[in-house]
């Protein structure tokens, strides 16, 4: 999850990414499959000024739907990650 809102751009200044990601990993923990109207419904308490929340939920949905095993891994241990 972490490295979709990195690969679409959806962390601007950082400050709501935290909550984002937080709400985004409940979000599809509890429906995996999340659509788009699922998604806007989950991440609604947060706010942005930054994206337009566009990129936001089009990272979240790149991720919905996909089996764990296809989801991209978080970062080991000694490799570099982007900021």
């Amino acid at each position: 999850l972490r490295e979709a809102f990195v690969a679409h751009g959806a962390v601007q200044c950082g400050f709501c990414t935290p909550g984002m990601v937080v709400q985004a990993s409940h979000l599809l923990a509890m429906q995996p499959d999340a659509d788009e109207e699922a998604i806007k419904r989950g991440i609604e308490g947060n706010l942005c000024r930054c994206t337009g929340y566009r990129k936001i939920v089009d990272a979240i949905a790149s991720v919905a739907g996909a089996p764990a095993e296809e989801r991209p891994a978080s970062g080991q241990q000694g490799q570099g990650a982007p900021r």
